[in-house]
């Protein structure tokens, strides 16, 4: 007996359940078209990433100074601050080494503005491939001064944008421990700093370099903007930044001991940088100065093993809350995510940390 077929059913959905559209994202060949790269740019990216590299290895005694907003938010407040610590960074190239902090992806432990990369407008509109371009643009422009610039990275599709031009890199606390931003610092062709945890774990930023020091297959995207198989051959430049924790300071001498013992145990170079910021100055700007005069004067006395260190600063002290869409209102110079020093008071521990390296 014949079973008469029914009408087809129509196919479940299975995809896109909660995707609410998908918009066309520009590829990296055409943003580094747009946005191209000069002869004088790519001497500033090279030589600041060898610096780096020399400081790192211990071939350079010179200090590596990362300085500037937490965020970028505003690329005219920053090309300001920029050509004022290009000229500061030239009268202390003896002592020290400046990287320019050039943020423009905010990591968020729950919600809030996720950087001028992800939203441009600051007012939720999610221009993405316009904070492409004003980042890409902004990097150039800033090492067309001659002053070498750093990054945070934190989406990985995002470096094939702008890493050509960043000479010092970093990841951030909560990335740490993630599987895709240690493969993606084996590929980066520039340093890179990975910090301890939020909670205070150092072992997981050593053991995130040693990763990082190794090769690694991963997907990833080509500069056409494909889909492709990405094959590295280890970064041996990564290095541990201590940035404090939720529970207080971790740049104290016993705690830089032990991060160096623990480096040592992995097969490592004895090296790493201190953020003054962050847990090591309670998130207060004004106790950065602290830090800083403390790491001078250890560092006057002959400690080793520090070669770095990181500083929030930006024209204006403290922070502003950013009411999305009122970016007009803003206090101009002024971070809208963590507060920082003002240009006085940076300028002044530039100085004072040149000052203990002009010693040694």
């Amino acid at each position: 007996m014949q079973i008469a077929a029914g009408p087809a059913e129509t196919p479940v959905a299975l995809d896109d359940q909660r995707t609410v559209s998908m918009s066309p994202l520009l590829s990296p060949a055409l943003l580094r078209q747009e946005h191209p790269m000069d002869a004088a740019v790519a001497k500033t990216v090279a030589q600041g990433r060898a610096a780096t590299v020399d400081i790192l290895n211990g071939d350079d005694d010179r200090l590596l100074v990362v300085v500037g907003p937490c965020s970028v938010h505003d690329p005219e407040a920053a090309v300001d601050y920029a050509i004022r610590l290009a000229e500061k960074a030239d009268a202390l190239r003896e002592q020290l080494h400046v990287v320019m902090r050039v943020y423009f992806e905010k990591p968020r432990t729950t919600l809030g503005w996720k950087g001028l990369i992800n939203d441009p407008g600051l007012d939720g509109s999610y221009a993405v491939n316009q904070g492409l371009r004003i980042a890409r643009k902004l990097l150039l422009d800033i090492s067309a001064l001659g002053l070498p610039v750093g990054c945070e990275f934190l989406d990985p599709i995002t470096p094939q944008y702008i890493a050509d031009t960043v000479s010092w890199g970093s990841i951030g606390a909560r990335t740490a421990a993630s599987q895709v931003h240690r493969q993606l610092c084996s590929a980066l062709s520039m340093p890179v700093g990975i910090k301890n945890s939020t909670e205070g774990d150092v072992q997981v930023a050593v053991d995130a370099t040693r990763a990082a020091a190794a090769s690694h297959v991963f997907p990833g995207i080509n500069a056409d903007g494909l889909a492709a198989l990405v094959t590295t051959a280890g970064n041996p430049d990564c290095h541990v930044i201590l940035r404090g924790h939720s529970g207080g300071p971790n740049y104290d001498a016993e705690t830089v001991r032990d991060t160096l013992a623990r480096l040592r145990a992995s097969g490592l170079p004895e090296r790493l940088i201190v953020d003054a910021s962050h847990g090591n100055s309670g998130k207060d700007h004004v106790r950065q100065a602290g830090v800083v005069r403390e790491l001078a004067a250890r560092i006057g006395d002959g400690e080793r093993g520090i070669v770095g260190v990181m500083l929030e600063s930006f024209l204006e002290a403290g922070r502003q809350d950013l009411v999305l869409g009122q970016a007009s209102e803003l206090t101009y110079g002024q971070s809208i995510t963590d507060a920082c020093l003002d240009w006085p008071m940076r300028a002044e521990l530039l100085d004072k940390l040149a000052r203990p390296v002009a010693r040694r």
